[in-house]
């Protein structure tokens, strides 16, 4: 029974869920003060469901004339008024109909406590009791609205988030279908069974691209996948010339990272390294603690050198991956690409990416 009940009351609207639950515990104090006014627990129990249903009625008849007269649910000098009017009406309603019932029902208040006392006290009491419940009212509409304003602030922020890394998400697959086109084209006259491997290789990789079109958060298994299918379109490219190596740590694979956001890191590498005497890359990902740790090298310089040489411009992707860093991990990661000395005739560079925590997005 009591199971039922409160399913009953979970389906009431909010309103009158907080309604039912103040006016209640004002009867309980009500009754225990009446109790003592009156030393007669039948009275003071029989007055304070009089009294209950009364304050039900008038604070329910004032909400409605709140709402329609002050959408805002702002306490303005014309929301004052208004209270202090309707508290003081309701109330004096209140003590007139007390009154009326005493004169039907004379048991309900002892003969020592008639007179002027018998309408001015319950005048006053319930006046303070309505303009309380309006001011509370006006408080709970206040942070209620605050709330959804709120909400539908996140929720637009989110919604803009969502559009955002989708855009930058898209940019890479045409700046890679465009290079890896003109790779295919480049080898089409010498090697044409190469340009073929490239082929399936990049069907692989455009079907990878699709399957995650729609989400813009990945497991690192699922980041690692398409990052083999990439290089495998670049080495049926370069042959030997290119030499990869994937080291992904078990605990690392089931963890969730920004979809295509290692991408534009190996590119980068392939795309810039000395490939003179052969191109070394390596790709290692692990996990410390909360943190993703990425690390991408290979052999080369972040300075051009040679005739007109210059320091390189970031391009798309690095700006994309930065991007994409502040919006899936803002204040939680660190993004360092350096160039480490081996020995004086041999350098590389090195890209170190921390991701701490869930990355933001869906």
């Amino acid at each position: 029974m009591s199971a039922l009940l409160f399913d009953r009351l979970n389906g009431l609207p909010v309103f009158w869920r907080i309604q039912l639950a103040g006016w209640g515990l004002f009867a309980i104090a009500d009754v225990i003060g009446q109790r003592l006014l009156y030393q007669s627990l039948q009275i003071a129990c029989a007055r304070t469901a009089l009294v209950t249903v009364c304050l039900l009625m008038m604070s329910t008849a004032m909400r409605s004339f709140y709402d329609a007269h002050l959408p805002t649910n702002r306490v303005t000098a014309k929301a004052v008024v208004l209270i202090f009017l309707l508290s003081l009406v309701g109330s004096t309603v209140i003590a007139t109909a007390i009154v009326l019932v005493h004169q039907l029902v004379p048991w309900m208040v002892p003969a020592d406590h008639r007179g002027l006392e018998e309408f001015l006290l319950p005048q006053v009491h319930y006046f303070f009791a309505l303009a309380g419940w309006s001011l509370a009212y006006f408080w709970i509409q206040a942070a209620v609205a605050e709330q959804s304003e709120h909400r539908r602030a996140v929720v637009a922020e989110a919604e803009a988030l969502r559009a955002e890394l989708e855009e930058l998400r898209l940019q890479l697959d045409p700046h890679f279908l465009f290079n890896a086109l003109n790779g295919v084209a480049e080898e089409i006259p010498e090697h044409p069974k190469a340009a073929l491997a490239m082929l399936r290789d990049l069907t692989a990789y455009l079907r990878h691209s699709l399957d995650g079109i729609d989400h813009t958060v990945v497991t690192v298994e699922a980041e690692v996948g398409g990052l083999t299918s990439y290089l495998g379109v670049q080495k049926a490219r370069f042959g030997d010339r290119l030499r990869t190596q994937i080291a992904l740590e078990p605990a690392a694979a089931p963890r969730r990272i920004a979809s295509f956001l290692l991408q534009p890191l190996v590119e980068n590498a392939v795309k810039h390294g000395r490939r003179e005497h052969g191109l070394d890359l390596f790709v290692r990902i692990r996990v410390a603690g909360d943190a993703l740790y990425v690390t991408v090298e290979n052999n080369g310089t972040l300075v051009s050198t040679g005739k007109g040489a210059h320091r390189r411009r970031p391009g798309i992707g690095l700006q994309n991956v930065r991007r994409r860093l502040a919006l899936h991990y803002p204040d939680r990661h660190s993004f360092d690409l350096r160039e480490v000395s081996e020995t004086p005739d041999r350098k590389k560079v090195v890209a170190t990416l921390i991701l701490e925590g869930e990355p933001c997005g869906s």
